[in-house]
């Protein structure tokens, strides 16, 4: 571990010492929703506690109850750092490009980058396909959701010719407030399908290898035999981790270090961030989310 360290130190010193006076005092890291508050701030506590050593100052994390509060939080400058979806740092961006920076995005376990939206029913429900959910209720995650709201409601209407509006192709077109609530939702029979977020890797019973799916199978939520994959997105690129523009030179690299370097110094606490299976994180740009971001535009005009 004390390798580990002294390899962001080396990082930081080579990026260049910030001035003396541009120090922090403290550095909040925003979670997504997508599970429980309490469970998504228990499996990044290993991160608090690696950033806190980095940086030298206290460390807060912030589990707000919708997407659009770490949103807000980054674009206020009350959050410092995030693993956003795809579509909430095209929201981020286009609201104000200077806010943030993407620097690393997850990576599976075949060295690819993305993830898919997956839809899915109770078994015995008998549904199998789209087809099968018509006239039924449909459940989407949240509204700032790559795969849990942007690319089902443009491709969904793609297949079915129709609008997501309630009563058009599905019965009834509701949020469910996040991946968790989803897949509750539809497990519990209160809505007919939904949609969440998966790598699409891996056994169907272990919710594939990372994503929504197989944090609810390790939280003891849902068993996967009981459900059925009813559709598939094309691949989305996987969000990436951001940091504030605005903060030190020093403290972005050293972040940006510790993150890139955790799959080697610690498996498990790169499972708990990234949501299961993967080979931690590696660089990326702005340039890989340009046609998120033009969907994204599209979708608000």
């Amino acid at each position: 571990m004390k390798k580990f360290f002294a390899a962001v130190l080396a990082t930081t010193l080579l990026s260049g010492v910030a001035l003396a006076e541009d120090k922090i005092t403290e550095f909040r890291i925003g979670i997504l929703g997508g599970e429980n508050a309490q469970d998504r701030m228990t499996s990044h506590e290993c991160l608090k506690n690696y950033t806190e050593e980095a940086l030298g100052v206290p460390v807060k994390l912030f589990a707000p109850a919708d997407y659009d509060g770490v949103i807000q939080g980054l674009l206020g400058g009350t959050i410092d750092m995030a693993w956003l979806g795809a579509s909430g740092y095209a929201k981020t961006y286009l609201e104000n490009p200077e806010a943030v920076e993407p620097v690393l995005v997850k990576i599976n376990l075949d060295g690819s980058y993305g993830y898919h939206s997956i839809g899915f029913a109770r078994k015995d429900s008998g549904i199998t396909s789209l087809d099968d959910m018509k006239g039924k209720k449909f459940g989407f995650g949240d509204p700032n959701s790559t795969s849990g709201y942007l690319i089902p409601s443009i491709e969904i209407p793609e297949l079915t010719g129709a609008t997501m509006e309630s009563g058009d192709y599905f019965g009834e077109v509701v949020f469910t407030g996040g991946h968790e609530q989803t897949i509750v939702a539809v497990s519990n029979g209160d809505v007919d399908g939904g949609v969440t977020w998966a790598d699409g890797q891996g056994a169907w019973e272990d919710g594939f290898n990372s994503g929504a799916l197989r944090k609810a199978v390790d939280a003891g939520l849902v068993d996967m035999n009981d459900l059925v994959e009813i559709w598939r997105s094309k691949p989305i690129p996987e969000g990436p981790i951001v940091l504030r523009k605005a903060l030190p030179a020093d403290v972005k690299a050293k972040m940006t270090a510790l993150i890139d370097g955790m799959y080697e110094a610690d498996k498990d606490c790169t499972y708990n961030i990234s949501a299961g299976e993967s080979l931690g994180f590696n660089p990326i740009t702005h340039d890989a989310y340009i046609s998120i971001v033009e969907a994204r535009k599209a979708k608000m005009k």
